[in-house]
């Protein structure tokens, strides 16, 4: 069948995570490629009427399991009901968050089925292929895209003689977009009764410590980000100056956080969090494709090199050429200028 499934995870606060929302509006591209149907997995406890959030989304079917022993995540319990969904259903295409719960349950799953998996992917698309050796053809396909050695290729993976085929996703890399506020699917509830009798005594949860994250640059709308140009931890503080002054986030390129002038939450990139602010303001940053495969999608994008020809200024709106340490300030105080 060429149906498109999505494992949903949850947040701590029992609700639909974004990623899992981010695959269902993909999932919802392909399954009409496909002229197929939209299925998601809901597997938790409390989690009645979920299955209404994931139809704005363009879910055609939610199949749902609620027991308080699907909460929190353990492997075993949630593998025993998620396969036997697959297996019934024989969707083409299952869709896991590339986070530590789909880093944990999709491999698990890929060796059950026997089938193929890949991790980390940027880019979804359907498409054709045709093998080297064999030169036969395979239409309507996944072309599962990925960064590959240290992000300098992008290779484009196939799975066309097995099945389900199957990826993880990074978080950011997929808008999650609203199909239709009316859109209207079917619920199909999992019985778990007997079936995790065996998978919920192999491990129990005595006790859990969460910590609250404190910083998380990914839903700003304004980011100044700065690279190794900035020179120096101290310099980088005028970032975080200048973005206490226009409302945003400061975020860093990953050769900035082992320089050590910043926190390593802050990084973006392939490697780091994927971003889409309104205003992405780049300082010292020369534009290498590791960083700004997470930042390239931004509204607008304002780019402060002393490099004309830095590979970021072919993708920014506005250039401005010269050193940020001295441009930055004078952006400060202009701005705090125009607000008296």
């Amino acid at each position: 069948m060429n149906n498109v499934l999505v494992y949903c995870e949850l947040s701590e606060q029992n609700r639909i995570a974004d990623i899992s929302l981010e695959l269902c509006t993909k999932g919802r591209q392909l399954a009409t490629q496909l002229q197929g149907r939209l299925q998601a997995v809901v597997l938790g406890h409390k989690v009645e009427g979920l299955e209404k959030q994931l139809y704005l989304y363009g879910v055609d079917e939610v199949f749902m399991a609620d027991d308080e022993r699907l909460a929190p995540y353990r492997t075993l319990p949630h593998f025993e009901l998620l396969s036997a969904v697959i297996k019934e259903q024989h969707p083409d295409i299952v869709l896991f968050g590339a986070t530590s719960v789909g880093r944990d349950m999709s491999p698990r799953i890929a060796s059950y089925l026997r089938c193929g998996l890949t991790a980390d992917c940027t880019t979804l698309e359907i498409g054709s292929h045709t093998d080297a050796k064999t030169k036969q053809t395979y239409e309507n396909i996944l072309l599962q895209m990925r960064p590959a050695f240290g992000g300098n290729i992008v290779a484009t993976i196939v799975s066309p003689e097995t099945r389900p085929q199957m990826a993880t996703v990074r978080e950011g890399v997929m808008k999650k977009e609203v199909l239709d506020a009316t859109y209207k699917g079917s619920l199909t509830r999992i019985a778990t009764d007997g079936r995790l009798d065996k998978a919920d005594k192999a491990v129990r949860i005595i006790s859990r410590e969460i910590k609250e994250q404190s910083i998380n640059i990914k839903p700003a709308s304004i980011i100044v980000a700065g690279g190794y140009g900035m020179g120096s931890k101290e310099n980088f503080q005028l970032l975080h100056q200048l973005a206490d002054a226009i409302g945003g986030e400061v975020g860093a390129t990953r050769a900035a956080i082992d320089a050590g002038f910043t926190e390593s939450e802050r990084q973006i990139g392939q490697t780091g969090v994927t971003v889409r602010p309104k205003l992405y303001i780049a300082c010292g940053i020369s534009g290498a494709i590791q960083h700004t495969a997470g930042m390239e999608e931004s509204g607008k994008i304002i780019s402060i090199n002393t490099d004309p020809n830095a590979p970021i200024n072919s993708i920014a709106d506005i250039t401005i050429v010269g050193d940020a340490v001295a441009i930055v300030p004078q952006l400060i105080a202009c701005y705090n200028n125009n607000l008296k």
